[in-house]
């Protein structure tokens, strides 16, 4: 039987999918490639206004945290964006398009694929092209992808560059803490969902299903006399929890099968999120249409199904402005440290 063109599409597309899937069809991903840290001591990267490109998709919750990051320090003034459609290209392979751009192409770096540049920066590159990324536009060559710790190295190294008064997303006498908690949502959320969406075996699914709830559960409980994580103020921790539940009911309890609850159903994590959505560098980087296109008709979330795919009508968006009543909490409105 002869294979069609779009056929090979797909059995590539599931070929990389299936990569990250172990033998107990458990979802594990990818290592990051280009993870050399910022800083100001040999073999590091030096911080630098008028550098750095940083390129996102609108979709990607890892993403979607290094541009609130950039945002809320003021740091849009010295790192350019890139914006890679929330659709992924039909090359034949896994990668991100510059479709939303004149042309097709990145005005900046002249490609219209992101894996141009890592292959570019590694010839033998074979895994996916992610988001988000650092680009060096002294040679157009990625040198950072570690979507894990980029969120840290703005709130730190790169705090010269910071606008005046910029907030502490990372107080040095909390970072144990939040390090520790960030590992926890990571683990269970942040990956968490994706460990469901992604699972190949019903065993795999329940048990990361499982531990995505008891994480969830845990957390209202934690919200239950605390406006944000670590009190009165927004954190990194904060950041990275945001990005998981503000996707949760426009994506993940339907795609991933992350349906015991929706985040709306959690009083107090419903509140959070509300409250997040509603400060200045969460709710305007949220593009809840990106985000619905990604995760429900993008090819590489579900490879194996004909294109004539759904995009669900709902949810109700209105109610994201609704008040959330959280600063009662704190009795304060100020929702960030300055230091």
């Amino acid at each position: 039987m002869k294979v069609t063109e779009n056929e090979k599409e797909m059995i590539s597309t599931t070929t990389k999918k299936s990569s990250e899937i172990t033998k107990d069809g458990s979802f594990k991903r990818q290592k990051n490639r280009f993870s050399t840290p910022f800083g100001n001591n040999a073999g590091e990267l030096p911080v630098e206004a008028d550098r750095y490109r940083l390129i996102w998709s609108a979709a990607c919750p890892w993403a979607h945290r290094s541009v609130i990051v950039r945002k809320v320090l003021g740091l849009d003034d010295v790192i350019s964006l890139g914006t890679v459609s929330p659709m992924r290209p039909k090359v034949g392979h896994v990668d991100w398009e510059f479709s939303l751009d004149d042309k097709g192409v990145d005005p900046v770096l002249g490609i219209r694929n992101l894996s141009e540049i890592y292959k570019k920066t590694d010839p033998e590159y074979t895994g996916r092209p992610t988001v988000p990324v650092m680009v060096d536009l002294n040679n157009n060559k990625a040198v950072n992808n570690d979507y894990f710790n980029l969120t840290n190295y703005f709130e730190t190294i790169w705090s010269p560059l910071h606008k005046q008064y910029a907030p502490d997303l990372y107080p040095e006498r909390l970072r144990q803490e939040i390090d520790e908690i960030n590992d926890v949502i990571f683990n269970d959320v942040n990956n968490g969902v994706y460990k469901c969406g992604f699972a190949a075996s019903q065993a795999a699914y329940e048990q990361a299903y499982d531990q995505l709830f008891n994480r969830l559960d845990e957390l209202e409980n934690r919200l239950a006399n605390k406006r944000f994580l670590f009190g009165d103020f927004i954190t990194d921790a904060d950041v990275r929890f945001y990005t998981t539940l503000v996707r949760f009911d426009v994506a993940y309890y339907n795609a991933f099968n992350t349906n015991r609850n929706l985040i709306r159903e959690f009083t107090n994590l419903w509140g959070y999120v509300r409250d997040l959505y509603q400060t200045p560098g969460f709710g305007d980087t949220t593009d809840f249409d990106a985000i619905k296109l990604h995760y429900h008709l993008s090819i590489t979330i579900n490879p194996d199904k004909d294109d004539d795919k759904i995009l669900p009508k709902g949810p109700d968006l209105s109610c994201w402005d609704l008040p959330h009543n959280r600063h009662m909490l704190s009795k304060k409105e100020e929702k960030f440290l300055i230091y």
